[in-house]
Formats: structure tokens, C-alpha cells, sequence
């Protein structure tokens, strides 16, 4: 009996002793950094954003594991259009971004491929890449903003960044092109005490809006429009505004999100 024990617990020993479960982790911990930055391709500048899922998605897709692998976890951009991600494991990537402007990877409605203007690399170290794009729009502010009875007065002039004639260009032979992809929708005002100021750091009590129709902003593209804040911000506040300004075109096509392109940050102190 105690030699069918004796066997019977060293048959244990064996099967746990070879047990993968008990091997060392022989991988590398994920140590490899990514910067980026997304800039305008025709000026140069910084395609300004929001920080969050409205902003400019990266996405990276390891190809180190073949054919038909799931990208990695989405993240996004900083409001200056940069983007940063410090744990990266060792391998090939194709990395893309979307955004308000035309998209980096095109499609047409069979999956053949039309352009495709992502970046496939190894990363085996830390990495700085770029990505010149073309923006929807341009949103800038004219003069600086005022301040009357609690209430921010500003003035911003929207153009566009793609000709409509690029524009179709580039998206028509995706399919079920819209013309109504061209037109303005809104134009939204942010006022927030943080300098990340946009759609997720926003004070809804003082935020405003103005929605436009149809083709309705067309004869206003490079026209002076003014923006106006919503309630009374306290006296002795300081606080921070944004502009931003989208078209009626998904990114990636048929997401649903409609992207903002931004202005600048400005720091208004209301007295």
C-alpha cells in the first residue's frame, strides 16, 4: 500500500515539475516608448484637438502575429496634437491615426484598398514619427477676447483646409458619397477653468454653441463670426476658451463621431 502511495506522489511531483504553469516568464516586460505628433501637411502646424474619444485616435496594430491580428487598445491624442505611449512591447506595427482630416487609410466599399497612408515599422527602441495630414478646417481666433457683465465675447473666423474638390477626390471612391459631407455643422465655444479646455473639460453653464443647416456657413468660411459665452462667470475668475468647428463627415467613415478641429487655448481673466 505505502508503494502505491510513494508511486502515486512522485507521479504528482513529476506532473507539476513540468507544469507550464511553473516555467519562467521568458517575455520582456512592455518597455518601448512611441512619440508622435500629427501636423497640418500643408503649414506644418499642429492639427489642435480635444483629449478624449472626439480627439485623435492612434491605433497600432501589432503585425508580429500574422495576418487578421486585433489592433491594440486605442488611445488618443494631447490637445496639441501630439501623443505619447511608454508601454509598447518590442515587434512590427502598422501605426494610423483618425482624425478631422482626410483619412490616413482608405477603402472602397469591396475592402480594395485605395490609399494607405499609415506607418508600418519595428519598434525595438524608443520612437519619434509624424503624421502630415489634411485637416477639415482651420479655426483661428481675430483680436482678443472681451469681457461684458460675466460674459466672454470673441471672434474667430473658420476656412477650409481641403478644397471640396481634394475633398471628394479622396473620399467619393470610398462610397456613398454625400455632398452634404462638406457642410458646417456647428461651431462650439468652450469655457472651462482648465487649460485643457474642449468637449471633455467644458463648463456647461457658460459653453454655448451655434448650429448651422444644410450649406448654410458657406458664405461665412473666412468671415469674422462672433462667439458669445453663455450665464455670468463670476467676477475675478480666470478661466480658459476654445473654439472648435466640425463638418458633417465620420471619421473613421461611418464611426458616427464627427471631429472637431481647434483653436488655440486663450486665458481670459473676467474682472
Amino acid at each position: 500500500m505505502n508503494k502505491i502511495i510513494q508511486s502515486g506522489l512522485l507521479c504528482f511531483v513529476m506532473l507539476i515539475s513540468s507544469c507550464s504553469l511553473f516555467e519562467p516568464d521568458n517575455f520582456d516586460a512592455p518597455d518601448v516608448a512611441l512619440e508622435g505628433q500629427v501636423v497640418d501637411i500643408l503649414t506644418g502646424k499642429p492639427v489642435l484637438t480635444d483629449q478624449g474619444s472626439e480627439g485623435i485616435r492612434v491605433r497600432l496594430t501589432e503585425l508580429s502575429w500574422g495576418d487578421n491580428v486585433e489592433p491594440n487598445p486605442d488611445f488618443y491624442c494631447m490637445p496639441d496634437g501630439t501623443f505619447r505611449n511608454t508601454k509598447l512591447f518590442k515587434g512590427n506595427y502598422r501605426i494610423t491615426v483618425d482624425g478631422p482630416f482626410i483619412p490616413l487609410i482608405r477603402e472602397d466599399e469591396d475592402g480594395r484598398e485605395l490609399a494607405d497612408e499609415s506607418i508600418v515599422m519595428d519598434l525595438q527602441s524608443d520612437h519619434q514619427i509624424k503624421f502630415e495630414v489634411q485637416p477639415f478646417l482651420h479655426v483661428e481666433w481675430v483680436g482678443e477676447p472681451t469681457v461684458e457683465n460675466g460674459k466672454i465675447i470673441a471672434q474667430v473666423k473658420v476656412s477650409r483646409a481641403v478644397s471640396p474638390e481634394d475633398f471628394r477626390t479622396k473620399v467619393e471612391p470610398m462610397g456613398n458619397y454625400n455632398d452634404d459631407f462638406l457642410n458646417m455643422t456647428d461651431i462650439q465655444f468652450f469655457v472651462s477653468y482648465s487649460s485643457s479646455v474642449g468637449y471633455r473639460a467644458r463648463d456647461e453653464r457658460w459653453s454655448s454653441r451655434v448650429d448651422y443647416s444644410g450649406n448654410s456657413f458657406d458664405q461665412l468660411f473666412g468671415e469674422t463670426i462672433t462667439l458669445e459665452s453663455n450665464g455670468e462667470i463670476p467676477a475675478g475668475r480666470t478661466v480658459f476658451i476654445r473654439a472648435a468647428a466640425r463638418i458633417n463627415y465620420d471619421t473613421p467613415a461611418g464611426s458616427g463621431t464627427k471631429r472637431w478641429n481647434y483653436s488655440e487655448a486663450k486665458e481670459v481673466l473676467v474682472d
